[in-house]
């Protein structure tokens, strides 16, 4: 289980890491450097909006399926017609939220028009994840893995021409959010096709359709996706309603949401794969301790170098990417940050707990963390602003992680090796003198090299990733 684990997660690492930054960096970043601050801050709060009620396209669907497909691959054929078009059916359920709560809040028709577009990309977005979902339960990781980027190639071939090839006409957002919506479609299609041909799924038919049994097997994940969806996207819907110049405040905020959501990547690599394997190990009541070790270990490295990296150096970094550089937007970086490697733990624990079916828990931790953000968020954004909702965001991923690490501790009798900790102290330590002292005589780029460097040789030298660790890679 481990060498397809650590198989899978550096395929999924390549491919990543080759699409995801270029889209991120090199075409997000130059939208909103392109656009003036209040456009793209009104895009990155309608962008959230569509967020807030995605779980309406999914009511968590598409967790339940990976995971019960991941246990019995023989419900497969049966479950996808009969989950397709219970998801087309609540796709008018989110659509109707998602415009009642932009009326209520007093939008106007250019923003509905541009939530509207928005909204049809999440819903895209929701079936390719489905029929992700079948793929990840077969375990055909690779496949998955493909089209988890496959969107991302379409958006920056449609995005750079229209960026940087193309002259006879004035770049807008409403470009943007249409070369994402081309790009789902086409990415839709094509996995819909493959999905038939990989799988043979019998045809659709509304005969015997358990839609009752189905949405009430998933409400439990729906309660807790649409949680947790509200306590991270509520920060800049917030922050524009509650500020006088809040789109413009909002676009300082999105400036370093940029770069945690960039670096979050990470996590969201490893839950993917992590959640089919736990539910198997747990399925089959093997010990998980090992793989769990594994995969912290393995996103804690990289994760903690990145973010004392980052915090040193965030207003180098921030001057770096963008044209627009207020006085605050340091400060916002550094609080995101650290909340990012609090969520890179969540990726972990909180999956395995996903993958136990203990959602009591789970939604017990989400629904506490929704409501101490938005009290937070209500308190700290009117005083100051963007700052503030980085503050509450750090105070809410803290209390979520140490609740799902001693939950995790209590239900699988789990604890940490005592070598493991000993060692990530260590490095720990040695990469934050390293950062610090080096700061005022490396550039980025060089002291970036370095530690990447003085990375690899921790881990090798204190054996926190040994050689013959790595041999795992060719057991069969």
């Amino acid at each position: 289980m481990q060498r397809k684990f650590v198989v899978n997660l550096l395929f999924l690492f390549a491919i990543n890491l080759i699409v995801k930054p270029f889209w991120i960096f090199g075409i997000d970043r130059t939208v909103q450097n392109t656009l003036n601050s209040e456009v793209y801050g009104e895009y990155f709060v309608l962008f959230n909006v569509s967020l807030l009620f995605n779980i309406l396209l999914d009511l968590g669907l598409t967790g339940y399926n990976t995971r019960s497909i991941a246990q019995n691959a023989a419900l497969l054929k049966e479950r996808f017609p009969s989950i397709f078009i219970i998801k087309l059916i609540l796709a008018l359920g989110y659509f109707a939220a998602t415009f009642i709560f932009a009326y209520s809040n007093g939008y106007n028709n250019e923003r509905v028009q541009l939530l509207f577009w928005l909204a049809v990309n999440q819903t895209l977005v929701s079936f390719i994840q489905f029929i992700r979902s079948n793929f990840a339960g077969l375990h055909k990781y690779a496949l998955d893995s493909v089209f988890s980027v496959l969107d991302k190639v379409l958006m920056i071939v449609f995005c750079s021409y229209l960026l940087w090839f193309q002259n006879d006409y004035t770049f807008t957002v409403y470009l943007f959010v249409w070369a994402q919506t081309l790009s789902y479609i086409l990415v839709f299609i094509a996995g819909l096709i493959l999905f038939f041909f990989v799988a043979k799924p019998l045809r659709f038919s509304f005969k015997d359709i358990s839609i009752i049994q189905n949405i009430k097997n998933t409400l439990p994940y729906a309660l807790l996706v649409i949680t947790m969806t509200f306590y991270y996207r509520i920060d800049s819907v917030m922050i524009d309603q509650l500020l006088p110049q809040g789109e413009q405040e909002a676009s300082v905020y999105a400036q370093s949401y940029r770069l945690m959501d960039a670096f979050s990547m990470i996590g969201v690599l490893f839950a993917g794969l992590l959640l089919p394997m736990f539910s198997i190990q747990i399925e089959r009541k093997e010990n998980i301790a090992r793989l769990l070790t594994t995969s912290f270990t393995l996103i804690f490295l990289p994760a903690f170098a990145l973010v004392v990296f980052t915090v040193v150096n965030a207003n180098e970094i921030l001057t770096l990417l963008y044209t627009y550089n207020p006085a605050q937007g340091p400060f916002v970086l550094q609080y995101l940050m650290w909340c990012f490697l609090f969520i890179s733990g969540t990726y972990i624990f909180g999956t395995l707990l996903t993958a136990n079916g203990s959602l009591k828990t789970l939604n017990t931790i989400a629904i506490t963390g929704l409501i101490l953000n938005v009290a937070l968020n209500y308190y700290l954004i009117p005083k100051t602003g963007a700052i503030g909702a980085a503050q509450a965001s750090l105070f809410t991923q803290l209390l979520v992680v140490v609740w799902q690490v001693i939950s995790v501790k209590k239900i699988f009798n789990y604890r940490f090796p005592v070598r493991t900790v000993a060692t990530l102290f260590i490095y720990s330590f040695l990469i934050v003198v390293f950062i610090v002292f080096t700061k005022n005589y490396l550039s980025l780029i060089y002291q970036l090299s370095g530690l990447a460097i003085l990375a690899l040789l921790l881990i090798f030298g204190l054996r926190i990733v040994s050689i013959n660790d790595l041999k795992i890679l060719k057991e069969k």
